[in-house]
C-alpha cells in the first residue's frame, strides 16, 4: 500500500465495517510505522482487498483484512493472508495473530483452513457494535 492508495482503502474499509471502519488518519499513520506492512490487492486498477501486519520479534499481528463485498470468496482474502504471513516470516516472526468478529463465520473459516486456532475470546471488543472478537494465532515458520 501507498499513499495514493488510502482513500481507495478507507472507502472499501468504511463500506465494509461501517461505524468501526479505521479513519483516514488511522491508515496514514500505520503506514508511518516502520514496523507495518500494507498491501493491496488490485483488479483492473481498482482496489479491491487490502491488509496489513505490525510485526513485534517473534510475533506478527494482522491489524485489518477487507476485501470488496463483490470479491468476497473469489480467493482475495486468501491470497492477502498468505502474502501477510510471507512478509512476517520474511521479518522474523513464528507465529501470526488476529481477531475476527464471533459472527463472522466466513472468516472464521477461512482463517481456520490456513491453520488459526482460536486461543482467547475478547468479550464486546468490536464496538460500536458490541460484538465479540476471537482471537487466533497460527504457527508461521
Amino acid at each position: 500500500m501507498r499513499w495514493w492508495d488510502v482513500a481507495d482503502v478507507h472507502a472499501l474499509e468504511s463500506d465494509l465495517f461501517g461505524r468501526g471502519a479505521w479513519s483516514v488518519e488511522a491508515f496514514w499513520g500505520e503506514l508511518a510505522q516502520p514496523n507495518r506492512r500494507f498491501l493491496v490487492a488490485e483488479e483492473d486498477g481498482r482496489v479491491v482487498g487490502y491488509g496489513g501486519i505490525v510485526v513485534a520479534g517473534a510475533d506478527a499481528d494482522v491489524q485489518t483484512i477487507g476485501v470488496a463485498r463483490d470479491q468476497q470468496g473469489r480467493g482475495t482474502g486468501r491470497a492477502l493472508l498468505r502474502e501477510l504471513r510471507a512478509r512476517a516470516v520474511d521479518a522474523g516472526a513464528t507465529h501470526l495473530l488476529l481477531e475476527v468478529r464471533a459472527d463472522n463465520e466466513p472468516a472464521q473459516n477461512l482463517y481456520r483452513s490456513e491453520g488459526f486456532e482460536q486461543i482467547a475470546r475478547r468479550a464486546r471488543y468490536y464496538q460500536p457494535d458490541d460484538v465479540d472478537a476471537l482471537v487466533l494465532r497460527a504457527r508461521i515458520s
